[in-house]
């Protein structure tokens, strides 16, 4: 871990050089809170190790604005001060304090306690993000859930509503997945889902709202594209599903993978329209393509 040391005591900094050293922490050293506040701006630094008795820390109010934000990330300060300070009536917003002289076995247990401390910190933060990506995203295809989609895609539809612009939909589902789900095992089913989410995210805009329905059905919205021109778009999705290759194991037979789309397109979206019935709309689609033997796309105009 990068260290950053304010401090202007040659014996002093010997010491907390020295225990960095030994604990194999890289050691940067300022003399001013303008040199160290440079370094904290570039991110490379995430302790700081400051002597409030012989620098500027305290007249620049260095530890203040460190807290006041505006860094890459969190940055946990021990502050070195003599035993006039108390922190209770002279708060300085430090995480841990150590008084002069300064002892190497005790600066060793401090900086111990500051690394667990931003451990634990990372690894929570590591924890919300991936429960805020489990509430947004399938787990299996990295596409938006159904609520997500269904949140994003109604804000799709209001701005198309405002601008009086047009707006499709396109309901897509693997042909046959259940037989092929029974015969091959889940873990190829779970492989097939993986790879069409791929096709339809690199087959669809990269501004296009996409997500997993639900089992083997995949939806997306498309701004601004009406008619045959939404239809063009699950016709590339369609194509570029029969072109993936799949073995069912090693020595497996290649599967024959298809698709079939229902596309439901609005020229203008009216007061009257809401997102449930233009979603039913794409679904009813989608079941006329597959009533026709699948492997297809059936466009329905709103």
């Amino acid at each position: 871990m990068r260290i950053l040391v304010l401090s202007n005591d040659p014996n002093e900094r010997a010491t907390i050089l020295q225990v960095l050293q030994g604990r194999k922490h890289e050691a940067l050293t300022c003399a001013d809170s303008q040199s160290a506040w440079e370094l904290l701006l570039s991110g490379r630094v995430r302790y700081v190790i400051a002597d409030r008795t012989n620098t500027d820390v305290d007249e620049k109010h260095f530890v203040e604005h460190i807290r006041a934000g505006g860094l890459p990330a969190p940055i946990y300060i021990l502050l070195i001060t003599n035993h006039a300070f108390d922190p209770e009536t002279q708060p300085a917003r430090a995480d841990d304090y150590l008084y002069k002289p300064v002892s190497a076995a005790e600066l060793r247990s401090r900086v111990a306690i500051g690394e667990r401390i931003l451990s634990l910190g990372d690894n929570l933060l590591q924890a919300k993000d991936q429960l805020e990506n489990m509430a947004i995203f399938d787990p299996l295809t990295g596409l938006m859930n159904q609520k997500a989609f269904l949140t994003t895609a109604h804000g799709e539809l209001e701005r198309a509503r405002r601008s009086q612009a047009p707006l499709s939909l396109i309901m897509l589902d693997v042909d046959n997945f259940k037989l092929l789900n029974a015969q091959y095992g889940t873990r190829i089913g779970d492989e097939v889902l993986k790879l069409v989410a791929q096709v339809i995210r690199e087959k669809s805009r990269p501004y296009d709202c996409v997500g997993r329905w639900q089992g083997d059905e995949f939806i997306t919205a498309l701004p601004g594209l009406i008619g045959t021109d939404a239809e063009k778009v699950a016709e590339r999705i369609i194509n570029g599903v029969r072109a993936i290759l799949l073995t069912a194991g090693k020595e497996g037979p290649r599967l024959s993978l298809q698709m079939s789309a229902g596309v439901a397109t609005l020229m203008h979206v009216s007061p009257t329209v809401e997102f449930p019935s233009l979603v039913s709309q794409a679904h009813n689609a989608l079941l006329r393509a597959k009533e026709a033997g699948g492997n297809q796309v059936f466009l329905s105009y709103a």
